[in-house]
């Protein structure tokens, strides 16, 4: 007989082995995730909504603003172009007053149909 001798395991076999990974739970769970990206979205859009709704108020009420000064914007224009075209006629008189025949104010064009002044606003 040999002297050898085969190595055999310990009674009761050898303590287990760790290979699987056991690592910590770190955060919310996906769930959560979703559940919190779905809330923020929605809280976003309400508040985009409602910008577009102040902006859509603020623009009715710029033009609504536009329309009621409109009349007090055009009497002034009136205005000041009645106040030019008196010291228009006032110029044209001082210039002309050598020239006989000339009337101030008149039309140099020779027709019946009304010509509005041409008045340069500076």
């Amino acid at each position: 007989m040999s002297t050898y001798r085969q190595e055999l395991p310990p009674q009761g076999g050898y303590a287990a082995i760790r290979y699987k990974r056991h690592i910590p739970k770190k955060g919310p769970s996906g769930l959560a995730l979703f559940g919190g990206l779905a809330v923020i979205t929605g809280v976003s859009f309400y508040q985009v909504f409602e910008g577009i709704k102040e902006r859509r108020e603020l623009k009715r009420e710029k033009i609504w603003s536009r329309l009621h000064l409109l009349p007090m914007l055009q009497a002034e224009y009136d205005r000041d172009a009645y106040r030019r075209q008196n010291a228009a006629l006032e110029r044209e008189a001082a210039i002309m007053k050598d020239v006989p025949g000339w009337e101030v104010g008149k039309s140099v064009y020779h027709t019946k149909r009304y010509i509005a002044p041409n008045i340069i606003i500076a």
